[in-house]
């Protein structure tokens, strides 16, 4: 909805790029917004627990919403001062040397690369103090298991891809024409350090992907720091002025700690949305067991992050929405409630493994497994590191 405000600018534009959508605002220098537009697109479930988007996508709703706020501001494009992303991490995306995608994005939530985040552990590498002290686990969400499955697994493409990189580096290039990346997603998802050097280079040597650092962009810019200008394509394709500067941005739940005004020493703030993060900062850089981080500069210069949180807990709770979608709820009785009709198998993901003996129901291994409500008998799915039953 529009907010009144002086109509001459300056204004600027924040992109939030997420799993479902992106949207665009219009917001005055005070951060009192003038209006917003989101665009929707598509993920795609080749197979269990594979998630992927296209990259043109992205693009495509980045300018419909971008030009769409504007109209709904009501303002020139004239009057825009600076336009700045954050978007969803890990979403690594291999491109060829003119930038365009090679394949299908393998967004955050994609966790086949599961059996290659073991061989990541088992390096034994000092990168890994940001797993849990180094005794792991290794999330499938990450770089280095994404770049690892696909040299692995599509060789070829590997070889032939010039860069991969992130959903916001991609985003960024087509921009301003820069190969960079943000602090915030090479500290919190590549094993980057700018405290040890940066790139973990022993981590990639013992994993066979010492050409991988070669593949990523060179440049690891702050966040607020200008990329560039907008090139004359973009600028056409958003409906703003040529060389519009474009500034870094990062992972949205972490540009949400701004937004939340965390960013002191001490402070902590819990994020919810497609999945649930915990996300707290520190003066001092620490590892622990049970701890994810802390992340060198991720956020701020000198601040160090650090994280827990629950994955895709948010994008669960939208998959039961839309199972129930048109399904009628019972008319309830004068102080009754309404019940959803009964449904023979119902997917829950997230749901811990019972102890041998629970009264709360049966015990399941690792991996997935389908429990029939009907039958009472179980049987198990492929899956990755996470458990989950299905119903």
């Amino acid at each position: 909805m529009a907010q009144q405000s002086n109509k001459e600018g300056p204004f600027v534009i924040g992109v939030d790029a997420g799993t479902e959508s992106l949207r665009a605002g219009v917001f005055d220098l005070q951060g009192n917004p003038l209006a917003f537009s989101s665009t929707a697109y598509q993920t795609t479930f080749p197979k269990p627990g594979w998630a992927e988007q296209n990259p043109q996508d992205w693009w495509e709703a980045l300018g419909k919403s971008v030009k769409n706020s504007i109209s709904e501001a009501g303002i020139s494009s004239s009057a825009v001062a600076a336009i700045c992303l954050d978007t969803t991490c890990c979403s690594v995306v291999a491109l060829d040397e003119s930038g365009d995608p090679l394949r299908p994005c393998l967004i955050w939530m994609d966790l086949r690369s599961a059996p290659q985040t073991e061989k990541v552990l088992a390096t034994g590498d000092k990168a890994l103090r940001v797993n849990s002290n180094g005794q792991g686990p290794v999330s499938a969400e990450w770089m280095i298991p994404k770049s690892l499955w696909i040299k692995e697994n599509e060789p070829d493409l590997f070889e032939k891809a010039a860069t991969i990189c992130e959903f916001q580096d991609y985003m960024n290039l087509h921009l301003t024409g820069r190969k960079c990346a943000s602090i915030n997603n090479v500290s919190a998802r590549w094993h980057y350090d700018r405290s040890q050097g940066g790139i973990p280079e022993t981590m990639l040597e013992k994993l066979g992907l010492g050409d991988l650092s070669e593949k990523w962009p060179g440049d690891v810019l702050d966040l607020g720091e200008t990329i560039g200008g907008l090139t004359p394509k973009a600028a056409e394709h958003l409906g703003l002025p040529k060389e519009l500067p474009v500034i870094q941005g990062g992972a949205d739940a972490f540009i949400g700690m701004v937004g939340l005004g965390v960013v002191k020493p001490g402070s902590l703030a819990f994020i919810t949305g497609s999945s649930h993060l915990q996300l707290g900062l520190s003066d001092k850089a620490f590892n622990g067991t049970g701890v994810w981080g802390t992340y060198c500069d991720a956020l701020l210069p000198g601040v160090h992050a650090v994280e827990g949180g629950q994955t895709s807990t948010g994008s669960v709770v939208n998959w039961l929405k839309k199972i129930l979608r048109g399904r009628r709820l019972s008319n309830p009785q004068p102080g009754g409630r309404a019940t959803a009709p009964r449904l023979r198998r119902f997917d829950c993901a997230g749901a811990l493994p019972r102890k041998p003996h629970s009264p709360h129901g049966p015990s399941f291994p690792r991996g997935i497994s389908r429990f029939d409500s009907q039958t009472r008998k179980s049987s198990s799915l492929p899956g990755g590191h996470r458990r989950c039953i299905i119903r």
